[in-house]
């Protein structure tokens, strides 16, 4: 029972029932009011007629119109002669006697026996006597209309459920097909799409699940083309590591090429070393544990120990290494560790690309409003397109894209970069450099700033 009640259609129902039940309620609210007004002014208006007939046919001899007075009571209505200012019977309020007795007619209300009733009198011409006609209000009006509700109320109970049914069955169809496509997405399929029915807002859910699909199936193409392109990152080092060794094993290499031989798998193992490390970096990036040591730091001096620190490799390719410092301190407070492994991986992208006699430009400028210090990172190499620069720190991208063209690395350092700006409360952005290729833009706060997550 209580699963049928959870269901749109039982929930529908319920709601056709109560408002139908609401609009009954609300109807007899109003019409009783009314009715009971209506009534009382026709039974005035036929009451003072029957005073006037009255009035006119009674000659004030006993007995005369006794088969009138006799009808009246049969209707409820009392009749009260008065002779000589008194009335026949008693309990009739003296002002009405005393206006029919002066020649006047009366109409109103009163209180009659202890209950409230209708009043109209009439003076007997030229005698001084009169006659009154009490009758109470409204008395059936209220019980007929209530009585009446009970047929409107069911017929509106009957209406309610029938339009309840009706429209939970019009929106549960839509519904029901969108919760089948959402298992089916769950389930893996990322082809299935909802066709969009009215109304406005289940329409909005089959166009939300049909972009869901097409994000989950661009989601896990770019991280198959990810998880290949590590691959192959990885089995890269990987194979060199195990054919030198293998050569090692089998005495291939002899005693003169061991030192060199050892150097060139140290230096497979430290690439590999780092692939790992930047894909367990990007891995805890969004954790709340994520290791960050905010010091104040002089980014002046410390963008200038990664000059000198990149200087020799960068001789070492034929490339120009240039610096554009500040003469003064550029304080800030941030992780100086990280700040070195943002710069030392947007320099590995920069020589990576850029070829011999070109530039590579590292620079420093201080705090400008709202307080930011900027570093930037410039080269003279291939650079990015317009599209590039909308998809440069989107993990893999970049990778996919060049793969073939020209020399690209494993799609993490662009991604690992922006991730640590982000965290160390900056932001950083791709453009176009004055030297013809790519420029990184850091900005890092001037004060004190509670890390991103």
């Amino acid at each position: 029972m209580r699963n049928l009640l959870r269901t749109l259609t039982a929930r529908a129902v319920l709601a056709g029932c109560l408002v139908a039940l609401v609009s009954v309620i609300v109807t007899a609210l109003v019409a009783i009011p009314l009715a009971v007004r209506a009534a009382n002014r026709a039974e005035r208006s036929g009451l003072a007629n029957q005073t006037e007939i009255v009035a006119a046919a009674i000659d004030l001899r006993p007995g005369s119109a006794a088969n009138l007075v006799r009808d009246l009571h049969a209707q409820n209505i009392d009749v009260y002669v008065v002779r000589a200012g008194r009335p026949d019977r008693t309990a009739l309020p003296a002002r009405f006697v005393t206006a029919v007795t002066s020649g006047r007619p009366v109409s109103g209300t009163a209180l009659v026996g202890g209950k409230r009733v209708m009043v109209e009198g009439r003076p007997l011409p030229g005698t001084g006597n009169g006659v009154i006609l009490t009758q109470r209000a409204g008395t059936r009006t209220a019980p007929e209309v209530l009585q009446r509700l009970y047929l409107a109320l069911v017929a509106g109970l009957v209406a309610g459920a029938l339009a309840g049914a009706l429209l939970a069955r019009r929106l549960a169809r839509p519904i029901r097909h969108a919760a089948g496509a959402a298992a089916r997405l769950s389930a893996g399929d990322r082809s299935v799409r909802v066709e969009p029915e009215p109304p406005i807002e289940v329409e909005e859910l089959a166009h939300a699940l049909n972009e869901l699909g097409s994000a989950l199936s661009t989601s896990e193409s770019r991280q198959r083309e990810f998880l290949l392109s590590i691959s192959h990152e990885l089995r890269t080092p990987l194979t060199t590591l195990k054919g030198y060794a293998e050569a090692l094993s089998d005495g291939v290499i002899g005693p003169d090429g061991v030192a060199r031989t050892g150097q060139l798998m140290l230096t497979e193992a430290e690439h590999l070393d780092r692939l790992v490390s930047d894909l367990l970096a990007l891995a805890r990036l969004d954790a709340v544990d994520f290791p960050l040591s905010v010091l104040p730091v002089d980014l002046t001096a410390l963008v200038d120990e990664a000059a000198q620190a990149w200087a020799g490799r960068c001789a070492g390719v034929g490339v120009v290494l240039r610096t554009d410092l500040p003469h003064g301190p550029v304080p800030v407070p941030t992780d100086p560790g990280r700040i070195r492994q943002v710069i030392d991986g947007l320099m590995e992208n920069a020589l990576r690309v850029v070829p011999p006699g070109a530039p590579v430009v590292l620079a420093v400028y201080p705090p400008v409003p709202p307080g930011f210090a900027i570093i930037e990172v410039r080269d003279g190499g291939p650079g990015f397109t317009d599209a590039d620069l909308a998809v440069a720190f989107q993990r893999g991208a970049l990778h996919e894209r060049y793969r073939g063209v020209r020399k690209v690395g494993s799609g993490l350092g662009l991604a690992l970069a922006a991730g640590l700006v982000r965290r160390l409360g900056g932001t950083i952005e791709a453009g176009h450099a004055p030297e013809g290729g790519a420029r990184f833009t850091v900005r890092l706060p001037v004060y004190q700033t509670r890390t991103s997550r």
